[in-house]
């Protein structure tokens, strides 16, 4: 059970520091105040009715676009490397206090050790099973 336990944290801390070291970004497309497409990793596709500069003979004519484009974006953390000199004296201590408390609780007992494995059987001065035996005639 302990082991299953350990494996369990062990898995979960490992994509714990995956995904706090992640960088991603999330694209939003907006056709006036609904929500038309969600992507991640990727540019949002349109609706369709983003509007196109039109010119006709040097007169341009522009209107409002109603379509919005939204980007949000997280940053990962970059440094991983902490070094263990900047830490005060006293998260020094707790550090080396919880780690030497953690690993002392995956000490195991020896099951082999018995309490007469070192002394020799007793000697047998007389056959006990012959004497209680009886027989019958």
């Amino acid at each position: 059970m302990n082991q299953v336990f350990h494996k369990i944290a062990s898995f979960l801390m490992a994509f714990v520091v995956l995904f706090s070291t992640v960088s991603f970004t999330i694209d939003m497309h907006y056709c006036g105040d609904t929500l038309v497409d969600t992507a991640i990793f990727k540019k949002a596709k349109g609706c369709g009715m983003e509007m196109q500069k039109a010119s006709t003979e040097g007169c341009i004519i522009s209107k409002k676009d109603c379509c919005n484009d939204q980007q949000v974006k997280f940053d990962g953390q970059d440094e991983l490397k902490s070094s263990f000199d900047q830490l005060t004296l006293e998260q020094q201590v707790f550090v080396t206090s919880f780690a030497y408390s953690y690993l002392s609780l995956f000490k195991g007992f020896n099951d082999d050790n018995t309490s007469f494995s070192e002394s020799p059987p007793p000697l047998l001065v007389k056959q006990i099973f012959k004497l209680d035996e009886s027989y019958l005639i």
